[in-house]
């Protein structure tokens, strides 16, 4: 029986870096970039996904990506494998193994949680991603028949062993959350809502880092 797989890497583990590219309208597209997941090392879960098997499954990936499939992710860490439109952030646009390590890069689209996420990383905020598939796990936490659907963005843990929350939770959670959402859909080509959203996200960080 198959069962749902999660694993989130940290920022710093993930090694993520971000770019940004002109998209030809007077925008800019962002994408963030770095290591995926991790093979042949037991992580906090106490899983160890063995290389062939992150091989195998980057491959297949990456066939559906050059196949005109759309990779989708969420900013959040859902426990099924279902993807939740009004939560998605981002697009897969490549992967492929680096040693060990499945070694991708996604864009940042520009849908509200797309927008959010990617005001954070302007303002300096740190996101870790979380790849999300399913397969066997057997007794020794070794596992077989891996097969990856997606991998999200989620928030920084705030220690190394801390189980990251979910952006969306925590924006919806906060008393501003509403008015998050609500520019985030109208920021695309409005320079004005774009200003307001970071001041917005700024106050928002900093609101965090009292609690």
């Amino acid at each position: 029986m198959f069962t749902p797989l999660r694993e989130v890497i940290t920022p710093d583990a993930a090694r993520i870096t971000t770019e940004s590219h002109d998209d030809g309208k007077g925008g800019k597209d962002l994408y963030m970039q770095g290591i995926f997941i991790q093979g042949d090392k037991r992580n906090q879960n106490q899983r160890v996904y063995p290389v062939n098997e992150i091989a195998s499954a980057v491959k297949s990936l990456r066939e559906k990506i050059n196949g005109g499939y759309s990779v989708l992710g969420e900013a959040d860490h859902p426990d099924d494998l279902n993807i939740n439109i009004d939560r998605v952030s981002h697009a897969i646009v490549d992967m492929d193994m680096r040693g060990n390590d499945g070694i991708g890069k996604l864009k940042m689209l520009p849908t509200p949680m797309g927008n959010i996420c990617k005001t954070l990383l302007e303002s300096g905020v740190k996101l870790g991603v979380s790849s999300r598939g399913s397969g066997n796990v057997d007794g020794s936490g070794n596992v077989s028949e891996f097969e990856i659907v997606t991998v999200d963005i989620v928030a920084n843990p705030s220690a190394p062993d801390a189980y990251p929350d979910p952006i969306y939770e925590q924006i919806m959670n906060h008393r501003r959350g509403s008015t998050f959402w609500d520019v985030a859909q109208s920021v695309n080509h409005d320079h004005k809502a774009q200003k307001y959203l970071k001041e917005e996200m700024i106050r928002f960080i900093q609101d965090l880092g009292r609690k």
